[in-house]
């Protein structure tokens, strides 16, 4: 269920600036504020669900033809299915892009060399949000690969 907040505008784009300064999208640093104080569990599951909206999102986005946010609101479902996973498994928390390319390694060994194409999908919105340059077929695609890794790793964190 999605959800719409209102703030000053002044805590709003602080809030924008400093998921910018982390290379997150304001949804992806929201959730990270909003689930910090739970135990592991918990926050891989918030991480899940905060993914599936993210997913819903990006198809919404699509179907009005805004091929950008779908795009970005894809990376966001993609990143928070892998930190999802990163918790679960280790209770660890990922804070950077690094992390998640190295902990999408992980997830692939355990999980299917399908994962490495779901990141590289995710990663082609992520740049694609930037860049503007992909089409509604792209952001299809990619959300159709993007769906199953965060399908995979719901069925992995409702199993621990």
């Amino acid at each position: 269920m999605a959800a719409t907040v209102t703030l000053p505008k002044s805590i709003a784009e602080r809030a924008r600036r400093e998921a910018e300064k982390l290379g997150v999208s304001l949804e992806e640093f929201i959730v990270e504020l909003l689930i910090q104080g739970l135990d592991p569990r918990d926050r891989a599951a918030g991480y899940v669900e905060a993914s599936e909206e993210l997913l819903g999102q990006a198809k919404e986005e699509l179907r009005k033809g805004d091929t950008r946010q779908a795009a970005e609101k894809a990376w966001g479902a993609a990143a928070l299915a892998v930190k999802a996973y990163a918790m679960c498994r280790e209770g660890k928390r990922l804070t950077s892009h690094g992390e998640l390319w190295r902990y999408r390694r992980r997830l692939a060994k355990e999980v299917g060399k399908w994962v490495k194409i779901s990141w590289a999908y995710a990663n082609m919105m992520h740049t694609c949000f930037y860049e503007n340059w992909c089409d509604r077929e792209d952001v299809g695609d990619a959300l159709e690969y993007i769906e199953r890794l965060v399908s995979e790793v719901r069925s992995r964190v409702e199993r621990t």
